[in-house]
């Protein structure tokens, strides 16, 4: 198993307890980004800088990652495509991603994506007809599952914890 680590949006202190992990268990660490990185001197940790572009990091993750992989990154499409090579997902907070709450977690990462550039929320939500309740509230479904932090455990992950 090796661990692949979408870099670029991964908090420090994230890479800091995976550097730990990496050693402590073994385990390679790789950390892709299109900048260059700053890492311990390690055998087991390495980086691979791409070139700047939509998505370039994210397509270098998913060629090189194997079957039994870890992938580290909150990138939800990402994670989606890495679970679909049997490789698991979890995000820099813990949350391990899965065929059964990837395809809701993709459906409402790409339904709030223009949301998130947009300045009126209530005026796309109204044109996507979507309910709200009222100017400062709005009616939703949680996208996140409702299943118990403990779920997400890294713990629970092949034999190893962080």
């Amino acid at each position: 198993m090796k661990i692949w680590v979408d870099a670029d949006a991964c908090p420090g202190v994230i890479k800091e307890i995976l550097f730990r992990a990496a050693e402590r268990t073994q385990t390679p660490v790789t950390l892709v980004a299109n900048q260059a990185l700053r890492t311990p001197p390690s055998r087991l940790i390495s980086t691979v800088q791409v070139p700047g572009g939509f998505d370039v990091a994210d397509n270098e993750i998913v060629r090189r990652t194997d079957p039994g992989d870890l992938v580290i990154t909150s990138d939800i499409p990402l994670a989606a495509e890495v679970i679909g090579r049997q490789a698991l997902a979890l995000s820099p907070r813990g949350e391990l991603f899965s065929k059964n709450n990837i395809g809701a977690r993709l459906t409402c990462a790409t339904f709030w994506k223009p949301c998130a550039a947009a300045e009126n929320i209530r005026e796309v939500l109204r044109l996507s007809a979507m309910p709200t309740r009222s100017s400062s509230q709005i009616s939703w479904i949680a996208c996140s599952p409702a299943a118990p932090a403990s779920a997400y455990s890294p713990a629970r992950l092949s034999g190893w914890t962080i």
